[in-house]
């Protein structure tokens, strides 16, 4: 492999990194294909060494969330055939995952995901920068139109609203 080559293209690794329980993962048959090993290759190494993967590295999902993540993502369509739940592995766990694995490939396509797991982080730290200035922007708004409103509302209901005399003539009272 040359200097600078995907093992993945980047799309794919970024489209495989999940949301669930509030946490961004990755399922074990995507990091399979990614390591380029079979998922049961992979599964088989964590529970050699358990002691390498703590809750916040990995969690089972439950059938509510496989079922979710089948609804939710094309290319886990197969999952509602496995009889077992799927392994989730945040940023960490797919790291020791890595290095549990030691294949080559696993050891460079881990640098990959790596890299896709930090462009993620990127990515939602500036859209909460962009969310913190639009909300700014909207209470300065806010503040002006509501002077503009009440203005309007002003001239719309006037509550000093005396009976005044009609500008102009009567006809027929001349005295």
């Amino acid at each position: 492999m040359m200097k600078g080559e995907m093992l993945v293209p980047f799309e794919k690794i970024d489209r495989a990194i999940l949301l669930i329980r509030s946490k961004k993962v990755m399922l074990d048959n995507d990091l399979a294909i990614i390591y380029g090993v079979k998922t049961f290759r992979l599964n088989e190494q964590v529970k050699r060494n358990k002691e390498r993967f703590p809750e916040d590295f990995m969690f089972q999902l439950t059938n509510d969330e496989k079922n979710e993540v089948i609804a939710n993502c094309d290319h886990l369509e197969k999952l509602k055939y496995s009889r077992t739940n799927p392994y989730a592995f945040t940023e960490h766990g797919a790291i020791m995952l890595a290095s549990v694995l030691s294949t080559p490939v696993a050891v460079k396509a881990s640098i990959q995901v790596v890299r896709a797991f930090v462009k993620l982080r990127e990515v939602l730290s500036s859209n909460k920068e962009i969310s913190k200035r639009i909300y700014d922007l909207e209470k300065k708004v806010d503040k002006q139109f509501a002077l503009v409103f009440k203005v309007f509302d002003e001239l719309m209901n006037p509550q000093d609203q005396k009976e005044r005399k009609p500008l102009g003539y009567k006809i027929g009272s001349r005295k």
